[in-house]
This record gives structure tokens, C-alpha cells and sequence, in this order.
């Protein structure tokens, strides 16, 4: 099991505050990392800091808006001031905008863009020269079903995570001679904020869990297990990879 322990490990998790992101938080620091989160969502941002500092590991906070370049910076070289390093960076923000294809505006487009694929280009920006120095590190970015397959309503997101999935590959084979592993995981269906409309709706709900082999959708815990996998040493010889956590719903 040393194989997944993250002990003496930092991870950054943006989007920690809620949803995926919040859970992979909570796993990378029950699998023994300090976990440092940032997110636009104060309240729930302190909460999930509670829960992290119940596994005893220091927990580094920090409510900002990750389209602010220079609020990001500030907070990674002040957590690696204090840490004397960072091994560990899950870009887990996301946001989506459910509308017909003819009715996405630019504005709706720009900021599920800004949000879902920017901020992978600018939070790894910011972190990759970190982990150059230590000539060490994992990325992991969240995918989507939607980077494979189409879904009505969902093309600006579809469009922002089939680029998550792209520019994994590209920043594996880029940083790869710096030791820094980059991946993505790829959930399917998991009940979270961002998903709750589709499931206020029985017909659309029902549709879904028919195509999900295992015959549910996914809950936070399900990502754990990717998730420590691609931070620790267990996963070594991966990189430019997108795992899908989706129940089979790809293989169907």
C-alpha cells in the first residue's frame, strides 16, 4: 500500500469547494497529502478545510476566481513558500451552460471556456515551474464523458472538456523529461450541483441510468481511487492518459 501513500505530498485541487472537486480533496488528504483548495465558494470552501484537518493534514485555503491570473500566483508561491514544494495539482473547476446549440451566446461560450479549459492552461501555467525545479509532479485534469461522445445541450461543454482531454496528451508529452506526469479522469453521470437539472427530469434521468451498465450513477467516492492512483507512485509509467470512472457507459 506504500504504493498510494501521499504522505509528505502537497496537492493543490482547484474547484475543491464543491461537487468532484471537493471530493478528490478529501481523498488526497485522507491518502495523506496537505491539501490546499481554491474556489469561488467561500462557505463551502470552509467547510471542506474542516473536513481535511480531520485527517490531520494542514489544510491551505483560499476563496479567489481562477480567471484571476495574478490571485493564483500569489496564493501558489505563498503555499510553496510555506511547503517547499508542490507535487500535486487537480484542476477540477468547472462550470456548464445547458442550452440548444442555436442559442449559445459568446458570453456563455467565454465563460465555460474560461472556466473549464483556460484555467487547466493558467493554474498549470503557474504550477508546472514548481514542479520543473523538482523535476517531479502530477497533473490530473477532469474530463468528461462529453470529450468522447456528443450530448444535446452540451456543446460548449462537450467542446471545453474534449479540450481538457487534448491538452493532457499535449502537456504529457511536453513535460514528460521533467518527471511530471500528466493525466485527466473522465467521470460519467455523478448527482452533484452541475448535474442536478438532468436529474430533476424523470425522463432524462431514467434515459441515463439505462445506458450505465453497472445500473447507477457515480458518487464522490468513486473518484477516490483514480484519483490517489494518478497522484502517487502507484501510477508511474502512465501519463497523457484519460481514465473514465462512468459505470461502463462507454463500453456499452
Amino acid at each position: 500500500m506504500r504504493l498510494f501513500d501521499l504522505s509528505g505530498k502537497t496537492a493543490l485541487v482547484t474547484g475543491g469547494g464543491r461537487g468532484l472537486g471537493r471530493g478528490i480533496a478529501l481523498a488526497l488528504a485522507e491518502a495523506g497529502a496537505d491539501v490546499a483548495v481554491v474556489s469561488r465558494t467561500g462557505g463551502e470552501l470552509e467547510e471542506v478545510c474542516q473536513r481535511i484537518a480531520e485527517f490531520s493534514r494542514k489544510p491551505f485555503c483560499q476563496a479567489l476566481d481562477l480567471r484571476d491570473r495574478e490571485a493564483l500566483r500569489r496564493f501558489v508561491h505563498r503555499l510553496v513558500k510555506e511547503q517547499g514544494q508542490l507535487d500535486i495539482l487537480v484542476n477540477a473547476a468547472g462550470v456548464n451552460v445547458r442550452k440548444p446549440f442555436l442559442e449559445i451566446s459568446a458570453d456563455d461560450w467565454e465563460y465555460v471556456m474560461d472556466v473549464n479549459l483556460r484555467s487547466v492552461l493558467v493554474a498549470s501555467q503557474i504550477v508546472i515551474p514548481h514542479m520543473q525545479r523538482e523535476q517531479q509532479g502530477r497533473i490530473i485534469n477532469i474530463a468528461s464523458l462529453t470529450s468522447e461522445i456528443g450530448l444535446r445541450d452540451m456543446a460548449a461543454y462537450g467542446a471545453s472538456k474534449g479540450g481538457v482531454s487534448q491538452i493532457t496528451k499535449a502537456m504529457a508529452v511536453e513535460f514528460a523529461r521533467d518527471g511530471i506526469r500528466v493525466n485527466a479522469i473522465g467521470p460519467g453521470y455523478y448527482k452533484t450541483r452541475l448535474t442536478e437539472p438532468v436529474f430533476q427530469d424523470k425522463q432524462r434521468k431514467d434515459w441515463i441510468l439505462s445506458r450505465i451498465p453497472l445500473g447507477r450513477t457515480g458518487e464522490d467516492q468513486d473518484l477516490a481511487g483514480a484519483a490517489i492512483f494518478l497522484a502517487s507512485a502507484a501510477s508511474d509509467y502512465i501519463t497523457g492518459q484519460t481514465i473514465y470512472v462512468d459505470g461502463g457507459w462507454l463500453s456499452a
